[in-house]
């Protein structure tokens, strides 16, 4: 860690199904609390239906709003026939962070084995807004949050983190 000062970053949260409820969204709940512990603060959440337009005009408008630093959904990213969360989302990357599903499935494995394989998560970058997709277990968002995103969100970690390439007048690694 750099003994520089804790940027918070401003995230929006999207639970996509077809089922959730604000009082029934496990994971969504639990990236909030998540990112407000880490003193983060929370821009927007919503709950949308597993539809690849909803989704994307959403997660569309968000990357465009200058106060969403970070988007970060839950949901949509499995095999079923409405899962499509990495469909709406992925044309809408300017880049890819590879690793981020690669490291996110390394560490599911460790808690649920080979189903992790059907995990179809990712992370990129649009218009200067890091954007993951995880999915819509709320095992699953701890596991991105705790072993990923807590310190890739972080401008003070190092060698480098996702925080310093969102952070206005930074636009690097840190």
């Amino acid at each position: 860690m750099s003994d520089a000062a804790f940027v918070p970053l401003k995230v929006a949260v999207l639970t996509v199904s077809d089922t959730r409820t604000e009082e029934t969204d496990r994971s969504g709940n639990a990236l909030v609390e998540r990112l407000k512990r880490d003193g983060h603060e929370l821009a927007d959440k919503r709950i949308v239906v597993d539809d690849v337009y909803r989704i994307r005009a959403l997660v569309a408008q968000w990357i465009a709003d200058e106060g969403v630093q970070v988007i970060v959904t839950t949901g949509g990213t499995g095999f079923t026939g409405r899962d499509s969360t990495p469909e709406a989302v992925e044309v809408l990357l300017d880049k890819h962070i590879e690793g981020f599903g690669e490291l996110f499935r390394h560490l599911s494995w460790q808690e649920i084995g080979s189903s992790t394989v059907q995990s179809r998560c990712l992370g990129g970058l649009a218009n200067a807004t890091v954007v993951f997709c995880l999915p819509g277990s709320t095992g699953a968002c701890r596991t991105a949050w705790d072993g990923i995103l807590h310190e890739q969100l972080d401008s003070r970690h190092q060698p480098c983190n996702f925080a310093n390439l969102v952070i206005p007048g930074r636009g690097q690694h840190g």
